[in-house]
């Protein structure tokens, strides 16, 4: 496949993936307001992965389409970055969760509304307006859990140590990125990592939290390989088209 189709699956399944995370949050959430939140998130990365997928599926033009690239492939075709896939844990690990992704989000889809690629960059622009929403309710909920009482922060603080080893995983680069960052269709990441720690140190402050210093981060989503909770997620996102194939409504 090409350095194109590879892209667009990154971009289209971590969406993914933590659409379906968010969208386990439905009849759990700690209250309606959340619940109604949670869902809606859901929809809009959902919507955005539909998107991308769309295109990815126009690339590879192999017969493909969004539904069959996003339900009828196997755990270790899946581009998406570990973080989202993720268990939810309990409201603070799922929040600092969707502020790591969401902080990272924002300012990749804004360098890419400058992408070479027409398509790309239409989907960016499109998108970057939900996810600005996204951050800045999980800013949000970053200072209030974690600048909360003692119990919200004890939980902040433990989310924040299991998952900043995924963190460095959104700003990995490889051949991929490179082929594409030269015909200017990719974004070079290593300038949105700055930015991004800035967000992260700045909110972390107000919410009484510290940024861990270690850089060590766990790899390899990227490139298909996966932590186990991805297949107990696909088992149940897929359940649908895997048990009744080609069926409509």
């Amino acid at each position: 496949m090409t350095a194109l189709f590879e892209y667009l699956l990154r971009l289209g399944d971590s969406n993914l993936i933590l659409s379906h995370r968010l969208s386990q949050w439905v009849g759990h959430a700690p209250a309606i307001e959340e619940e109604l939140a949670l869902g809606n998130i859901a929809l809009d990365l959902l919507g955005q992965a539909q998107l991308w997928l769309s295109l990815a599926a126009q690339t590879a033009n192999d017969g493909r389409d969004a539904d069959q690239l996003a339900y009828l492939r196997d755990a270790g075709e899946y581009r998406n970055v570990l973080l989202v896939e993720q268990l939810n844990g309990d409201f603070a690990h799922t929040m600092t969760r969707q502020f790591f992704f969401d902080s990272f989000h924002h300012l990749l889809l804004g360098a890419l509304t400058q992408s070479s690629n027409g398509s790309v960059a239409a989907i960016a622009a499109k998108s970057i307006k939900e996810v600005s929403y996204h951050l800045r309710r999980s800013r949000d909920w970053v200072i209030t859990l974690g600048d909360g009482s003692d119990e919200s922060h004890r939980r902040m603080e433990s989310a924040v140590d299991n998952l900043w080893s995924y963190t460095g995983e959104l700003f990995q680069m490889d051949s991929i990125d490179q082929t594409l960052i030269a015909t200017g269709v990719a974004v070079d990441l290593a300038p949105l990592r700055e930015s991004w720690l800035h967000n992260i140190a700045s909110t972390f402050a107000e919410a009484s939290l510290t940024v861990p210093q270690n850089d060590w981060a766990q790899r390899g989503g990227k490139r298909g390989v996966h932590t186990e909770h991805l297949g107990f997620l696909l088992a149940e996102m897929q359940f649908l088209q895997r048990a009744y194939p080609n069926a409509t409504w």
